[in-house]
């Protein structure tokens, strides 16, 4: 029994970060990983993303990010025996205004710096690769082919098996409720089944991180907020194999291919953050209006299904990577913070990576993480860094 409550890592959380960063642990070599999750794995905003994933970041650590997620949901067949359904379908971030135009062609720039196959399609050429886009509108925007789309459900089976092969023991229905300490370092976790001792412990939790991490004496500048998704129903322009998935960027807009429709999601930057209770269909039509003057062929169509999801964010829309820092600047040695700054789609799987690396070696080569700890929050939880440019339009601040 004793064996039963003790562990070389304990996971708070089993969504994508969570069951993804507690599998790679397990690979890194410790024998005993537990998953404490207070429902059951994915049944939060992991189950209802949009699935999309690009590599075009907004940051050259964000365009890493990306490009290590692409790669490994490419390889994960080879690796695990399965996947979370990739498919390549190339990514245009539209620009509507002469701003949006100047602003994005110098992040082209700065991704192909960092790598990234990418290119700017002027209006004509981008309706080439994307027939179904308006004529006016618009003019153009960012296209890189390597970006794509998961299948949300497919990916928690994913992980799910993966954490199972490499014997992460998952326990479900059971709440994380603070953390053991002694000369503050962690040496154990309480939970609603029994405390378990530990000498580390991963923080995740997506839209609930700020309230987990308020169980462990922290205050962690992540939020929730609603998102909202619809998908059309079927229309031949969509009907093909591979289209173009497009982002609205100035209104946070953003559709792909989806049973012969299209899916089409946003959140409305002027909400206050908070638990999604409802679909607020005024926004949703208004943005449904926004999409068929981007795409006529949507015009008329009717809506299949729609849904709202709490989804996590950052005020600065980046990673939160880094050591548990306590509200007078302690460290607490033996916890680590993960949060993909409402990406987890895009950039879950190396925001994984890069938290399992923390936590098992206490270092990372897959991105310099020295400015996204806790630390570049103040104590109203603004953040020195500047926001990545390339986001949905969330509100700037975590109180809800």
């Amino acid at each position: 029994m004793a064996d039963q409550q003790s562990a070389d890592l304990v996971v708070v959380g089993a969504g994508t970060i969570g069951g993804w960063a507690s599998t790679f642990a397990a690979e890194a070599g410790l024998r005993r990983v537990v998953v404490v999750e207070r429902g059951v794995a994915g049944e939060g905003a992991s189950s209802r993303a949009a699935g999309i994933v690009r590599a075009q970041g907004g940051t050259p650590a964000t365009v890493a990010l990306g490009r290590w997620t692409i790669d490994f949901y490419r390889g994960q067949q080879a690796h695990y025996g399965t996947d979370s359904g990739f498919r390549e379908l190339g990514y245009l971030i539209l620009a509507v205004t002469a701003r949006d135009e100047r602003e994005g062609r110098a992040r082209v720039e700065m991704q192909r710096r960092a790598g990234l196959d990418v290119t700017w399609l002027g209006a004509d050429k981008a309706r080439i690769v994307n027939p179904t886009l308006a004529e006016g509108g618009h003019r153009g925007g960012s296209y890189a082919t390597s970006d794509g789309a998961i299948d949300p459900l497919r990916n928690i089976r994913a992980y799910s098996l993966a954490m199972q092969r490499t014997g992460v023991q998952l326990r479900e229905h059971t709440a994380f409720e603070g953390l053991r300490l002694v000369r503050g370092r962690v040496v154990g976790v309480e939970t609603s089944t029994g405390p378990i001792a530990t000498e580390r412990v991963l923080l995740t939790g997506g839209p609930m991180l700020r309230s987990v991490g308020r169980l462990a004496g922290l205050r962690i500048a992540a939020g929730g907020a609603r998102h909202q998704i619809a998908v059309t129903e079927p229309h031949k322009a969509f009907e093909v194999e591979r289209q173009p998935m497009v982002f609205d960027l100035g209104r946070g807009l953003y559709w792909r291919l989806e049973e012969g429709g299209l899916l089409f999601g946003m959140s409305n930057p002027d909400e206050k953050p908070g638990v999604a209770r409802e679909i607020d269909w005024p926004y949703l039509r208004r943005m449904q209006r926004r999409l068929e003057r981007l795409v006529p062929a949507t015009r008329g169509l009717g809506l299949r299904k729609a849904w709202c999801a709490t989804i996590d964010f950052t005020p600065d829309h980046q990673p939160i990577l880094g050591p548990a820092i306590t509200p007078n600047g302690a460290r607490i040695e033996g916890v680590t913070i993960a949060s993909p700054g409402g990406h987890g789609m895009m950039w879950g799987p190396a925001v994984a990576r890069v938290a399992a690396d923390l936590a098992v070696h206490g270092r990372t080569e897959l991105i310099d993480v020295t400015e996204l700890g806790l630390e570049r929050f103040d104590a109203d939880g603004r953040s020195r860094l500047a926001a990545d440019p390339i986001a949905l339009p969330f509100p700037l601040s975590a109180d809800d």
